[in-house]
């Protein structure tokens, strides 16, 4: 009887465990710029490749997910498209430090091969092609990194009053891309990260545009207080040689020892 008894409490309690591991077992989640889609895809395919664990990944604009992230959202590393959104949450006690940046985004005009734009970069006929254009697609300038760099970019080259009403607004910059890539939209500023994917390459040109006509796109990470070990070990794996060899690959030019 007395087996019987404790047998019985063992069942009872390994149940009982079974039961709470999806609890404390959180599954590590972080938040990736859309601009990085590719490049974090095949960096998080090297980073499992070296034994650690999948992690849950969100692709989406760099300002919802600083709101998000101010407001409780369970992300444990924010891999932004800026510096300004990862500095805010430091600021606001919500981040382990300042981070570190890991890329520089560049800014490229878009458009899909079959609808007869030819992208130039003498000014003249960059302003023709926006004359023509009927729909021009950049991501939400007060949500998007890469969207105030095309408004910035507009406004410098004295090209703002021609596109201002041409102008249709994706959440993401990957959004954005996809807009052009349909066809949605004539034209399209994107990341060059993004318009050098597979995928696009074949149906759509790019050019890339003057990087001293927009503040330059310095892309910070940071490791949000409370993260696992999973989490800080996918933010050393983002500063190595790896993981920045496929950054180069994507597009980006790299920050040298920037903190």
């Amino acid at each position: 009887m007395k087996s019987f008894l404790i047998g019985k409490c063992l069942g009872v309690l390994s149940f009982c465990l079974l039961l709470s591991n999806p609890i404390s077992a959180q599954t590590t989640s972080v938040a990736v710029a859309a601009n990085l889609k590719d490049a974090f895809a095949a960096i998080n395919s090297a980073f499992i490749a070296s034994g650690k664990p999948e992690m849950r990944i969100t692709y989406g604009s760099s300002g919802n997910f600083a709101s998000q992230i101010m407001n409780g959202a369970p992300f444990n590393v924010f891999i932004s498209a800026d510096e300004s959104y990862p500095l805010e949450l430091y600021r606001n006690g919500k981040t382990v430090d300042a981070g570190k940046v890991y890329a520089i985004g560049k800014l490229v005009m878009l458009t899909k091969n079959s609808s007869g734009i030819k992208l130039n970069t003498d000014k003249t006929e960059l302003a023709r092609v926006i004359a023509k254009a009927n729909k021009i697609a950049i991501a939400k300038p007060e949500l998007a990194p890469y969207g105030r760099a095309a408004v910035e970019y507009l406004k410098a080259v004295g090209l703002w009053d021609v596109a201002k009403d041409k102008l249709v607004y994706a959440d993401n910059i990957g959004m954005a891309t996809m807009f052009v890539s349909t066809g949605a939209a004539d034209l399209g500023f994107t990341a060059l990260s993004l318009a050098k994917s597979p995928e696009l390459v074949k149906d759509t040109s790019y050019l890339v545009l003057e990087e001293t006509s927009y503040t330059p796109i310095k892309q910070r990470m940071v490791l949000i207080k409370g993260a696992p070990p999973e989490a800080s070990d996918l933010y050393q794996f983002m500063q190595s040689t790896q993981a920045r060899q496929i950054l180069i690959q994507n597009g980006y030019s790299l920050p040298g020892n920037q903190p």
